[in-house]
């Protein structure tokens, strides 16, 4: 029997999987199976970070085809973010926080700093709990301004926890985020298919949003917005409204995505999910028109480049 530690991801309706944080929790075969009977006996959540022991069941013959390759599966709950189970249910859930303005100002300034963050610090300033919009059209710069805005906050606030979200994005871009950022980097390249693009986004705001249950500070860098819509869109599960919007979106492709961004908050009892997203706009195409339309008024913070 081995202990491993990893990132629950629990889609409706079917048994758990245990998501490998030095994989960037992408999905991977190898990920060990969590059955359903232990939501019956453990306080289960999508985005906990658990310390499990685990088995390999052993292989079924099969019929004709031999043995059938055998699985990890998830025995034992030994912990929940780091806490005893019985503990951890004594938590309050994010559902029951209660929601306040964001507040203090986040400080990006620093020497030897770019430009960049002085300026954010003067015109647009970012608070814990922000729900922020970087609205760029293609080549602006809104990559780059998200890596500065990375590298100020963990120099002025070390303690704050920093993940970049990169949704759709080129291989050698998140090469470049794993090296130069100062974050914890979860990224989906363009080469791999749309439900990996769909489940990395919910569940690594799931996963922040179990971090602010604990009263922990946290930052997403989402990259992007846009590109997260486009992928609900073309997702089998979220997109089978059968009604058609402007531009080729479906009516119900973006209830999800509008939920994952309104996550960001600063919680009364204590801890903060700050949210800056970029949006593409001017690219030609009427879709990412409408998706920028649709979470236009839902931040508390619009930067335009």
């Amino acid at each position: 029997m081995d202990t491993l530690d990893g990132i629950l991801e629990w889609p409706k309706g079917n048994e758990g999987r245990l998501r490998q944080i030095e994989n960037g929790i992408v999905e991977d075969q190898d990920d060990p199976y969590v059955p359903m009977s232990l939501a019956d006996q453990y306080p289960l959540r999508q985005g906990q970070r658990i310390k499990v022991s685990v088995i390999q069941k052993k292989s079924r013959r099969r019929r004709g085809k031999g043995p059938r390759k055998s699985r990890p599966v998830v025995e034992q709950i030994l912990e929940i973010e780091g806490l005893d189970p019985v503990k951890y249910a004594q938590r309050k859930p994010f559902e029951e926080l209660t929601a306040v303005d964001p507040a203090p100002r986040m400080s990006l300034e620093f020497d030897g700093c770019s430009p960049a963050n002085r300026l954010i610090d003067l015109f647009c300033p970012i608070g814990f709990g922000t729900r922020g919009l970087i609205v760029a059209p293609p080549k602006a710069g809104k990559t780059i301004l998200l890596q500065q805005i990375a590298a100020g906050i963990k120099h002025n606030h070390p303690e704050v926890e920093v993940v970049a979200l990169l949704i759709d994005e080129r291989p050698e871009e998140v090469t470049d985020f794993k090296r130069n950022v100062p974050a914890q980097v979860l990224a989906s390249s363009n080469d791999q298919d749309v439900e990996t693009h769909v489940a990395l986004g919910i569940l690594a705001i799931e996963r922040a949003k179990r971090m602010l249950e604990a009263g922990r500070d946290v930052v997403v860098l989402l990259d992007s917005l846009t590109r997260l819509g486009r992928a609900f869109n073309n997702s089998k599960e979220y997109a089978r409204s059968g009604r058609t919007m402007s531009g080729g979106l479906d009516s119900q492709a973006l209830d999800v995505p509008k939920q994952l961004f309104g996550s960001a908050r600063r919680a009364e009892e204590g801890g903060s999910l700050t949210i800056i997203a970029t949006a593409l706009v001017d690219t030609g195409s009427r879709m990412d028109d409408v998706i920028f339309e649709e979470f236009k008024g839902t931040g508390n913070m619009e930067l335009h480049l």
